[in-house]
């Protein structure tokens, strides 16, 4: 069911607005891709961007990853339209940029792969992201061939080609997709092309009927706005693949959650991303004006210079050269109507519901716990990840939000329950280090899926039930939303040493996850009074009246 579109009408950005905001974000972060990087020629690690190995020497193992930073490193090179940009065309930064794509080279292993956590990982996320930033900069700053280059280009999009990660991660597929198309278009009659014909299936089969790319079991708004960005250049380019349809039903199933600031995803979301990427929206506006309306509304926190913070040594590449595609890609031509909807959108195949008014916005994760956040005259007011709670002196956090709830939802009600569950909190120690080492340096470096697949399942996918049940009702009113929690404890409550609710609590391993945005600055709400006097078989409860203005 999909909310019907509103005839308000805002705004639009304008490209000089969107060139000022790129380049104050992106311009500030060149000097920190520059500290990572070895600068110095007569260094065994001359080009790595891994400062930890090379400069602390805190790693064994260089990150792969690392080396996509090329890419944000080759845009400003290239580009004469950032104002400030003092990198365009330095002969300096060109030398870098090959040095950098030559120690990839150097530092991969023989099939092309590389690791990004842990030895011998052979990480398909790291190479993808690493190579389609590679292809992409051999275009940028003009490498027509190079024996060295060309060699490992090659072997590490063949390695891609015949790898099957474990898990669905849709993003991963499109930048494979994406990287073996450039790779046929430099190297035809290399395979490429069938390789690509075959992953794009693949990738498309993970498409579900309500429009979004499968991530770990359920849909992740950032990751599917860069999944659209990929699909969207990969149809410019090849327009034979006939891809418009898909690209429209995913196009259409986010813009119900580009939220009233301009924010995109959250705790909500299948990876509890905070991630956008722009630069799809721009090329798909060509045809299908509704992703210019998008991005009309989610480009205001790029313009006004409050995204949320990705400046971390893994992550921070992905949306800097995000930001300067955006740029290259930005149509002047475009309508002035924002995506507002009102009415209701509810998606049972991945549990989110939407429920708009001309001045309200309740966006919930049922399936996960009704997680959920609610906006009101244009701001966030309320954002909350379920009742968790702490046992005393055992390290043990159990949460509502890790999935599987039962969920019924009628016009004017909603209602959430199922078994708490133990927070994924496992931490590297130096003994499990050891482990790992000694396993990798053995059996794992042959079969380095089956430690991938064991670790997905600590980390990410698995859940260990707790000793506590909650129930979640929401009743929409007049003046908004009536939210009611109850916790029962089956073993009793002496040993709950702290419960409240966060408003930005994530309890599994994602990566671009647990990014700090402005709308944080909010405590904790602390439930522990509420414990006094309860018996073993009493339920906890606590009720929050959801307004336009706020909370009661």
């Amino acid at each position: 069911m999909a909310a019907t579109a509103s005839k308000s009408k805002g705004k639009t950005v304008q490209f000089e607005d969107v060139r000022r905001g790129v380049a104050s974000l992106v311009l500030a972060e060149i000097p920190k891709l520059l500290t990572l990087l070895d600068r110095t020629p007569v260094s065994a690690t001359y080009g790595c961007f891994d400062r930890a190995y090379w400069h602390y020497r805190m790693m064994d193992f260089p990150c792969g990853m690392s080396q996509e930073f090329v890419l944000p490193l080759a845009l400003v090179w290239s580009m004469d339209d950032l104002p400030g940009n003092v990198y365009h065309r330095d002969p300096q930064i060109r030398e870098y940029i090959l040095a950098a794509i030559r120690f990839a080279a150097r530092s991969a292993h023989a099939d092309g792969s590389c690791d990004d956590y842990y030895p011998f990982e052979r990480a398909a996320g790291a190479a993808a992201f690493s190579l389609f930033a590679i292809l992409e900069t051999l275009d940028v700053i003009e490498i027509a061939a190079d024996p060295e280059i060309d060699a490992f280009v090659q072997r590490r999009a063949h390695w891609l080609a015949s790898h099957t990660e474990s898990g669905r991660l849709s993003n991963h597929e499109a930048l494979i997709v994406s990287c073996l198309e450039r790779a046929g278009r430099r190297y035809p009659g290399a395979g490429f092309e069938a390789a690509m014909a075959t992953r794009l299936r693949r990738l498309l089969s993970w498409q579900h009927a309500e429009g979004w790319f499968d991530e770990y079991g359920g849909a992740d708004l950032g990751y599917l706005s860069l999944t659209i960005g990929l699909l969207a250049d990969l149809d410019r380019r090849r327009p034979d693949l006939d891809l418009r349809g898909q690209l429209i039903a995913a196009i259409d199933f986010l813009a119900n959650f580009v939220h009233p600031d301009g924010t995109v995803g959250g705790e909500y979301s299948s990876r509890s991303t905070l991630n956008f990427f722009p630069f799809g929206f721009e090329i798909a506006g060509a045809w299908h004006e509704d992703a210019l309306r998008i991005n009309n509304l989610a480009l205001l926190p790029l313009v006004e210079l409050r995204p949320p913070c990705y400046s971390d040594d893994r992550i921070i590449g992905h949306h800097l050269w995000g930001w300067l595609f955006t740029l290259r890609e930005f149509r002047r031509d475009r309508p002035l109507d924002p995506p507002q909807r009102t009415g209701r959108a509810w998606f049972a195949g991945c549990g989110l519901l939407v429920d708009r008014t001309p001045s309200t916005m309740l966006v919930a994760a049922l399936s996960r716990g009704g997680v959920y956040k609610y906006f009101a005259d244009g701001r966030l007011v309320g954002s909350d990840t379920g009742i968790t709670l702490a046992l005393s002196g055992r390290g043990k956090v159990a949460v509502t939000h890790l999935g599987g709830a039962t969920v019924a939802v009628s016009e004017t009600h909603i209602d959430v329950s199922g078994e708490m569950a133990w927070a994924k909190s496992t931490r590297l120690t130096p003994a499990k280090n050891i482990v790992l080492r000694i396993v990798m340096l053995g059996f794992g470096r042959f079969f380095p899926d089956l430690v991938r697949r064991l670790l997905q399942k600590v980390l990410v996918t698995g859940k260990s039930a707790a000793p506590f049940s909650f129930r979640r009702q929401f009743e929409k009113t007049a003046q908004g939303w009536l939210v009611r929690d109850e916790i029962s404890a089956a073993q009793g409550w002496q040993d709950v040493g702290r419960i409240g609710i966060s408003g930005h609590q994530s309890s599994t391993t994602t990566i671009m996850a647990r990014v700090y945005q402005e709308s944080q600055l909010v405590p904790f709400i602390d439930l522990a009074p509420r414990l006094k006097g309860l018996a073993a078989g009493d339920r906890l409860s606590f009720e929050r009246h959801l307004q336009g203005g706020g909370d009661a």
